[in-house]
């Protein structure tokens, strides 16, 4: 009887996870602030291309999906792998949208050849691929045909499948990712066939800046295409950026492979949204190349999330104090730098607080003046540097900064 009883207590439990996790399907919006909405909520999307496995364990013994949300992330780039949907991958990107929505993070499903309608059969595909997923808790987005410009992918079979996309799912966006190829006028044609637009660059390598055409060979690279990706967005569209685990140019034959350190990742990912990016995605934790044996055998890097990029996250994610200046709108405040050439800063208000958001790009260590601030915004905590603080007077203060060094600044003050 007690067998039967913990049975019948089981299925409950299953049949109750089922419905929850298929009773509310996601809706998804993009505010004029070209912020993203979901159910009313605005989110900054921190994901990874791909993640660990559904069911994956960290090397803690942890479930991996579980570890990713509790450090703030809040998206997953999933999808059908190299051999494109089939059964299993269908079950797969099941699992995925079930593990997302148990932990609070949605899924961006790479839809491959099928965001390319070429025949009847593929568009057939595409539809059930909509209509599996579409009301699904845990879908944010959809991913569109990979870097299109750079393949010279025609516009036609693009517009028909975000057509079909956008029959069958008015409620989630299609996202565009490029290659940092193309100028802002061939990369822009392609804005018709989605809703969201970025690039990926990954400009840690030896010699470095292989990934890019460009003559800047430094990390300031994610910088200057995330200028691009705005330009290329024409202030319509959410700009988001794919940055650097690992990427081919470190993992084939003849190559080197080449990590970013903390400070890297940490200057690439304040750049970006220094930049206007509002959204991030970090590559290649799933390259088995880039792994230890330790990680091969739990199917993702989590040596180098554990060093490197856990701290990232834990500094912009979801439980971050940053993390409402990440989905405010752009400040109106005057506020600039002054006394290094390569300075780039942001201002947001946010829950009654001004945030600032400044690094230098290459060159020397300089010291450098803010200037512009309310005079309400007097005392200020260097964020993430405890236990740093500073005044303003006459709504000025200075600071130092290295080449690549990032600060960020909270202030309280009574907004206007």
């Amino acid at each position: 009887m007690r067998f039967l009883i913990l049975c019948n207590l089981s299925l409950a439990a299953t049949w109750l996870l089922s419905a929850t996790l298929t009773a509310a399907s996601s809706r998804v919006a993009i505010n004029s602030d070209r912020v993203l909405v979901i159910n009313g909520e605005k989110v900054f999307p921190i994901g990874f291309t791909t993640p660990p496995p559904p069911h994956g364990k960290t090397s803690d013994g942890k479930n991996g999906i579980g570890e990713l949300a509790a450090a703030g992330a809040t998206f997953l780039r999933t999808g059908a792998p190299e051999e494109g949907w089939n059964d299993a991958t269908l079950q797969r990107e099941r699992k995925y949208l079930d593990a997302a929505a148990r932990y609070g993070l949605h899924c961006m499903p790479y839809l491959r050849e099928d965001a390319c309608l070429i025949s009847e059969a593929r568009e057939a595909q595409l539809r059930k691929i909509l209509n599996r997923f579409k009301d699904h808790p845990g879908l944010g987005a959809w991913k569109g045909d990979d870097e299109p410009e750079w393949a010279k992918t025609p516009l036609q079979p693009l517009t028909r499948a975000y057509q079909v996309i956008k029959e069958v799912d008015p409620n989630h966006p299609v996202v565009l990712i490029h290659a940092p190829r193309g100028t802002v006028e061939s990369l822009r044609k392609y804005n018709v066939v989605g809703d969201i637009v970025g690039a990926d660059i990954y400009p840690i390598s030896y010699p470095p800046g292989i990934h890019s055409l460009l003559t800047n060979s430094n990390i300031s690279l994610v910088g200057d295409y995330t200028h691009i990706m705005m330009e290329v967005a024409e202030g319509n569209m959410p700009v988001w950026m794919v940055l650097q685990i690992s990427w081919s140019g470190v993992l084939q034959p003849g190559k080197i492979l080449r990590f970013p350190t903390f400070a890297e990742e940490r200057f690439m990912t304040y750049e970006a949204i220094i930049n206007g990016a509002r959204g991030l995605i970090y590559f290649g934790g799933n390259n088995e190349k880039a792994m230890c044996p330790a990680d091969r055998k739990l199917g993702w890097n989590w040596t180098f999330w554990k060093h490197v990029l856990r701290p990232v996250i834990e500094e912009i994610g979801s439980k971050s104090p940053l993390y409402p200046a990440l989905v405010a709108p752009n400040s109106i405040l005057p506020i600039k730098a002054t006394g290094a050439g390569g300075m780039e800063l942001c201002v947001r208000e946010a829950g009654g607080n001004l945030f600032i958001l400044a690094c230098q790009r290459e060159g020397t260590t300089t010291k450098v003046e803010f200037s512009g601030l309310p005079v309400s915004a007097s005392k200020g905590e260097v964020m993430f540097e405890s236990p740093r603080t500073l005044e303003s007077r006459g709504g000025k203060f200075t600071d130092w900064f290295g080449p690549y060094e990032v600060h960020v600044y909270r202030f309280g003050f009574a907004p206007r």
